[in-house]
């Protein structure tokens, strides 16, 4: 089975691997290099460095506009286009060239968080549950009937990292399954997504990463939770701006204004929010590196007695 596989961050990877292990992946397509770094050197993807590792060939349009780009796809002759968190969205001309078209795995349970940035939204939503699905695509954005998915619980201490990885080993895996069952003649029948539930994860912001101490302190711990490793949340504290790596929220009622600081001491930072208390456990100061709350506390004896 020829297949042709498009992604592009660390995410994708485990699929590019579940695909080379189901078949012959002849192209992998992904974004252009780009600057990253403190030098802001010409960088390639995640997906590129491990195409490379094994010797498949690369291709990195800045899209599908021109004919040229279209010749190039169809002259690989695919039986099928993985698409893994690409980052380009593909024409209706595109998804029509592999024989068995274009299959997608994307990191929530469709309908909810269709879109960019799946995983934190459910984190900073408050959701309990979510996980991947093996979607056929449509020209629209993630609304293609779901050929497969699984389910993963989303634990209290998960963060945008650490449900990352959990998911990316999830779509490899429903990937590989279906790939195999594609193989067996035995495909599941799509299953087109409800109309209701409908929710958008739309891409990240380095903004959002502000709290806002008015807000409550458990809507605060999940984007503590959500942005983390990036864009990390961001917060004034004792007359600093400091980023934020770990808090949970304790449900303790209070008459301080928000942004007050009630205590501090072993167990962490506890600042008075719109409702309830946020207690910070692991935070960094600017040009600093990430300290405990106690270690904060110690180095800041002005503030804090």
């Amino acid at each position: 089975m020829r297949i042709v596989f498009a992604g592009t961050p660390e995410f994708a990877v485990p699929c590019l691997r579940a695909a080379a292990a189901r078949g012959e992946v002849v192209a992998v397509y992904t974004q252009p290099d780009r600057p990253a770094g403190r030098g802001r050197d010409l960088t390639p993807s995640p997906v590129k460095r491990e195409a490379v590792q094994r010797g498949i060939p690369v291709h990195q349009p800045e899209n599908f506009r021109s004919a040229e780009a279209k010749a190039t796809l169809r002259a690989l002759q695919p039986d099928l286009m993985v698409v893994v968190a690409y980052g380009l969205i593909l024409p209706q001309s595109v998804l029509d060239i592999p024989v068995h078209g274009c299959w997608n795995v994307h990191a929530s349970l469709l309908p909810r968080w269709r879109g960019a940035a799946p995983i934190q939204r459910a984190i900073e939503a408050g959701d309990t549950r979510t996980g991947v699905c093996l979607m056929r695509m449509e020209k629209g954005l993630d609304t293609g009937p779901v050929l497969l998915a699984q389910a993963t619980e989303i634990g209290p201490e998960d963060t945008g990292g650490t449900l990352h990885d959990r998911l990316a080993a999830l779509g490899a895996r429903v990937l590989g399954d279906g790939l195999g069952l594609l193989r067996a003649g035995l495909l599941p029948v799509p299953q087109p997504q409800p109309e209701t539930g409908v929710t958008y994860a739309h891409k990240l912001d380095k903004v959002e990463a502000r709290l806002d101490w008015s807000q409550p302190a458990a809507q605060l711990a999940s984007k503590v939770r959500a942005f983390h490793p990036w864009p990390v949340a961001e917060a004034q504290l004792a007359g600093e701006r400091v980023r934020i790596h770990a808090a949970l929220a304790l449900d303790e009622a209070h008459a301080a204004a928000p942004g007050s600081v009630l205590r501090a001491g072993r167990e962490g930072i506890d600042i008075a929010c719109g409702q309830g208390v946020l207690r910070i456990l692991t935070l960094q100061r600017e040009g600093g590196r990430p300290v405990s709350a106690q270690d904060y506390r110690n180095a800041r004896r002005d503030v804090f007695a």
